[in-house]
């Protein structure tokens, strides 16, 4: 028991061991077993390599709202005016290979530096709603709450008796309304 865990395990063993995810191996997403020697090391997760799916690449369908242009919504040609078959085969290659090889071209060179930018952005506004909003928000309502308090010890206080007594002066008032005709 010197110097050891509970498991057997030595401290050295529980500090070095590696991080190996719920999918599997970070460079094979495939290989759920792993080797066996390191399944036998303390595990732990790493939520900052999660695997990520290359098929589906929109799972929350976040961007079923926005327009999905292909060929046949931008071009079309009405019954007896068509072009040769030939010239809208090519017009057909040349609109979808141009849209996929420019949007991977502004994804590769605008995708990554704009991923930075809302990934520090997003940050900036986690690290803001922990480290301030809520804060604020709980000092903000434990200080209304005594304010409250306050106000309604004062309304008790004050109003309530002056309240009673005009009640208790204005109850002998009796109001009749009748129709003369």
């Amino acid at each position: 028991m010197t110097g050891g865990l509970k498991d057997g395990n030595t401290e050295e063993e529980f500090l070095h061991s590696p991080f190996i995810r719920k999918q599997g191996n970070i460079y094979k997403p495939n290989n759920k077993d792993m080797d066996n020697d390191s399944l036998n090391e303390k595990t732990m997760e790493d939520i900052h390599t999660k695997e990520i799916d290359l098929v589906n690449r929109d799972p929350k369908h976040i961007n079923d709202d926005v327009v999905k242009v292909d060929f046949e919504d931008v071009i079309a040609e009405p019954a007896g005016t068509y072009s040769f078959d030939g010239v809208w085969k090519a017009s057909f290659t040349t609109f979808t290979v141009t849209k996929y090889w420019c949007y991977r071209l502004l994804t590769a060179l605008v995708g990554i530096p704009l991923a930075l930018i809302w990934g520090i952005f997003f940050a900036i506004l986690s690290f803001l709603h922990i480290w301030a909003v809520v804060p604020c928000l709980k000092s903000y309502m434990m200080v209304i709450h005594c304010v409250s308090r306050v106000y309604s010890i004062c309304m008790h206080t004050f109003c309530d008796p002056l309240f009673e007594a005009m009640g208790k002066c204005l109850s002998s008032i009796r109001v009749r309304v009748s129709k003369d005709v």
